[in-house]
């Protein structure tokens, strides 16, 4: 869990799908997404690439004035509403919760408790948010 990997609208990459490798039916992926902060192992950005679900509809995270959708005057916007009503429904969890936690408790202690709800109780891999799945043991 680090930093790098939390996205603009609150969603945790390094517990998605698609950033560990897999398809949501399973299959590994041709080209694993590398978050939606790409960053090298230097911490410098890789490309100019913004939240895949918000970019296009926030002017102020297009152009780099806001780090988190919580730093917005329009927080939660009609746009995090409806990315979020979808992750409450199908994934249980929410992403303006997410925002709301990291701004309330800080990031370090957030990315603790995102550890300990996504670690593996088998094998200690990440467990997907999307599939509630452990790819290093296969464990649901």
């Amino acid at each position: 869990m680090k930093p790098e990997l939390i996205a603009p609208c609150g969603i945790n990459c390094a517990v998605c799908v698609a950033f560990l490798g897999y398809t949501m039916s399973g299959p590994k992926r041709k080209h694993p997404c590398l978050g939606c902060r790409s960053l090298d192992t230097s911490g410098r950005s890789l490309s100019r690439k913004k939240c895949a679900f918000m970019k296009k509809h926030c002017d102020l995270l297009a152009n780099d004035k806001v780090t988190f959708c919580f730093e917005c005057d329009e927080f939660p916007c009609q746009h995090l509403k409806k990315l979020d009503d979808g992750y409450v429904r199908n994934y249980n969890m929410s992403l303006i919760e997410n925002l709301n936690s990291i701004k309330k408790i800080g990031m370090k202690r957030y990315l603790r408790d995102q550890k300990k709800k996504y670690t593996c109780s088998q094998c200690g891999g990440v467990v997907s948010v999307h599939t509630n799945r452990c790819y290093t043991c296969s464990i649901h």
